[in-house]
């Protein structure tokens, strides 16, 4: 399952200058003024219908380590999570596959794991044009807005791709979700491959063209990563756990009950209990259990076929320069925290 990378231009002195800021940061810890160091973890998300925001809503983690100062950050876009990781603001995060595979490739390099699998794209993420273009072809010479980096913007890619055309025979325009629907409604723009719920309301007066559903199906698949940063999973082991499982509670309560998990991400999203459903099930959500399976994080030993997966994104976005190289399969199998998903999971 590919990745999505969200777009972060550092310098190689400005990223080693903020990984020791990340250093610096005690990996989560700090003093509550007693001389005593409390866990503080800060944890980035995004607007995506997934069970993630159940955790948040229903505040599991909270539940689970009542001590702990807890934060929440909204974030638009994986690329601007790999930016707060390098800045050291984050310890936890949702990041699309295409953003960790950058994330985790030159020059970024960033010291982080892939933890967990929040969903599995399918017809979430889409390419919605206007009505009187009838293929991805038509759209040859228009301009077509995304968010560079981003799982949207591989598949985007991808799609061009597979229909004869290159990315220069496009005009690609980097917009965040909520800033391509603007455009779209201003009529500056001629599509737009993003997520709900842009994508929703884009749908309204638009003709979906191809999903990432069928862009996986062709070999391309993306997903919604979890990630947490080396340090902090070294420091605080005990709230890696209680994270995995308050993430295992969440999607178990979703395929048990997914309208009380809609009406929580229907909250956090500001959508009706319905429509928040409807979003929910267009995404593959995976427990703790069926994660360790070989198609995706695997078990220790045995990395799963996810570190694959990211390799083959990097191949393809070595080949857009969206990263400087490609690196060896055990960049990507060693970022997968396979010791930790087992201590959740027997």
């Amino acid at each position: 399952m590919p990745l999505h990378p969200r777009r972060t231009v550092v310098t190689a002195t400005a990223t080693a200058l903020l990984a020791l800021a990340v250093t610096a940061c005690g990996g989560g810890a700090t003093d509550d003024g007693n001389g005593k160091g409390k866990l503080r973890i800060r944890i980035a998300y995004q607007a995506i219908p997934n069970a993630d925001l159940v955790v948040k809503n229903q505040r599991l983690l909270e539940k689970a380590l009542p001590e702990a100062e807890i934060r929440w950050v909204k974030f638009d876009s994986g690329g601007d999570v790999n930016t707060a990781v390098i800045a050291g603001s984050v310890d936890l995060g949702l990041i699309g596959s295409s953003p960790v595979t950058k994330g985790l490739s030159a020059p970024l390099d960033i010291p982080y794991k892939v933890l967990w699998i929040h969903d599995v794209i399918g017809d979430n993420e889409a390419l919605v044009a206007r009505k009187e273009f009838g293929s991805v072809q038509a759209l040859k010479g228009r301009k077509i807005a995304a968010p560079f980096g981003s799982t949207a913007h591989y598949s985007l890619l991808a799609a061009l791709e597979s229909a004869g055309l290159k990315a220069s025979d496009v005009n690609l325009i980097d917009l965040q979700p909520q800033d391509a629907l603007a455009a779209w409604q201003r009529g500056d723009i001629d599509a737009a491959y993003v997520w709900t719920p842009s994508l929703t309301e884009l749908q309204k007066d638009g003709k979906v063209l191809v999903t990432s559903r069928q862009i996986g199906a062709q070999g391309k698949p993306t997903a919604d990563l979890g990630i947490v940063t080396n340090a902090f999973a070294e420091r605080h082991p005990e709230a890696v756990d209680a994270w995995l499982s308050a993430e295992d509670q969440a999607v178990k309560l979703a395929k048990s009950d997914p309208a009380k998990a809609a009406a929580s991400i229907g909250a956090e999203l500001n959508l009706k209990p319905e429509e928040a459903r409807k979003q929910l099930a267009q995404l593959v959500l995976l427990t703790a259990k069926e994660q360790r399976a070989p198609a995706y994080l695997g078990t220790p030993g045995a990395p799963g076929a996810l570190a694959g997966n990211l390799r083959d994104a990097a191949e393809f976005l070595k080949g857009q320069k969206a990263v400087d190289a490609v690196p060896d399969l055990t960049v990507f199998e060693k970022a997968l925290a396979v010791e930790e998903l087992s201590r959740v999971t027997g």
